[in-house]
Parts: C-alpha cells; structure tokens; sequence
C-alpha cells in the first residue's frame, strides 16, 4: 500500500509468455498489493506462465475481445478488489515497471488523477528502437490531438498508465471500442472529465517477442484517433454528442 491506499498493477496479456516473467520480476511487490493478469485467448502458455509465477489473479477470455476488451475485464477487477491506485503495464516487457514507484506517488499525494509513462519526452522512444514511421506518426497524431482536445500532452499513444479509482468510476469504459482506439476514447473521457495528467518520461524497448500492430492496423488506429479526437472537440463545443462521452462524470 501507498499511504493507506491500495495498489493494483493490471497486465493486459496476449501471447505473453516470453516476457511475461521478465515483467514481473520487477514489479515492486513491497509497494503493489495486487497483480491481475487478463489473458485474451492468448495462442501460446501465458496462462501457465502466470500460474507458474504466483499470479493469483488470472482472467481468462474464452474468445479474443481486443486489446480495449481486455482493459475493460481488468478495470472491473481492480475495482472489485477495492485498488485506489491501479497502473496498466504491458506484460511484453517494452515499458520498464521500475516507474510504478514514481507514478504511485504522484497519485497517491493527490497530485494528479492520472500519470502516462511518455516515451517521448527526453528523446526514448528513437534510442529504444521505436520504428521512424512510427515516432513520426505518432508526432504527427500528437499535434493533432492536443489541437483539437484543448490540451498538451507529449504523447497520448503509451500503453503505460496509472490512475485513480475515481477516474476510473467516472468514465463509462463500457461504451469504449474493444479495440486499440480503446486508449484514446479513455484519454478523452479523461480530458473531457477534467481530471488532471501527469507524464513522466519512461524508456522503452522494441524488440522482437514485444507486442506491436501491423502497418495496416496501425493506418486504422491512425484514422480512429483523429475521429476520437474530432468528436472530443465536438462535444466541448456543443456541436455534437457521443455516448461514450456523455456519461462521463466531470470532476
């Protein structure tokens, strides 16, 4: 625990068994209280991997609802299990969990809702081998989201996020796609909340058994979040209304 508050680390998990164990270890277990592990239809022993480690939490999807599935099955169990604090980590090893400590402080003191792990910020994502169309990409993504959502980020594409038990009771996260665009609809739900982000710059790896999308996938993503993006200016503006952000409880 972290002053009184519970900590749960979430690990969205498909064909992770290569990693998985590498992730865990360095989880800071004298800080976090609980480990869930949501495994979605994974083709290889991720699942027995994490039997193996002493995950006691293990949800297991019969059939494979998506990356933002996946989030919403361990969401709900980080509230069952009363976390305050709860932090999204991939178990495929390309974001460091040496952060946890800093980004469980950051919400735990009461000075923001939420806390990104920014590859950007100090120049990590090149250095970790992130692909150039990629970096430029998500640059390019990046200037525009911060245009239309009224905000600055230096990245909205992490998949390292640690948050509030209240931002995540706030947010209608059913209404979210299952898929990758999960990320950003959460994030827009998030600004449109007005909750408060930090970002702390986080090193990260790319290589070869690390999870990653294919370039059409990623031309998807791409257009799906200049869609999230529009419909977040939108609905600031009174122009238009979407469910998925209508029910958000404002702070």
């Amino acid at each position: 625990m972290y002053k009184g508050k519970k900590v749960v680390v979430v690990l969205p998990a498909y064909n992770a068994e290569l990693t998985l164990e590498k992730t865990f270890s360095e989880i800071p277990m004298d800080l976090v209280d609980e480990v869930v592990l949501c495994d979605d239809n994974s083709k290889d022993r991720t699942v027995e991997k994490a039997h193996s480690l002493g995950i006691r939490h293990i949800i297991r999807h019969v059939n494979n609802k998506g990356y933002g599935g996946n989030q919403k099955s361990l969401y709900n169990h980080a509230i069952k299990l009363d976390g305050d604090i709860v932090i999204m980590l991939h178990p495929d090893y390309q974001y460091t969990p040496l952060l946890i400590p800093a980004m469980v402080n950051i919400i735990g003191e009461g000075l923001y809702d939420v806390v990104l792990g920014s590859r950007i910020l100090g120049n990590g994502a090149l250095r970790g081998g992130m692909p150039m169309y990629k970096y430029i990409a998500n640059r390019f993504l990046t200037f525009f989201q911060n245009l239309l959502a009224g905000h600055k980020l230096s990245e909205y594409h992490t998949g390292y996020r640690a948050f509030s038990r209240e931002v995540l009771q706030a947010l209608p996260l059913e209404k979210n796609s299952d898929d990758f665009v999960f990320d950003n609809q959460m994030l827009a739900q998030i600004i449109y909340a007005k909750f408060g982000i930090a970002e702390i710059t986080c090193p990260t790896k790319y290589f070869e058994e690390a999870s990653s999308i294919n370039f059409s996938r990623s031309v998807k993503y791409g257009l799906g979040v200049l869609g999230v993006s529009a419909q977040l200016f939108l609905q600031r503006y009174g122009l238009a209304s979407y469910g998925y952000l209508k029910g958000v409880k404002k702070k």
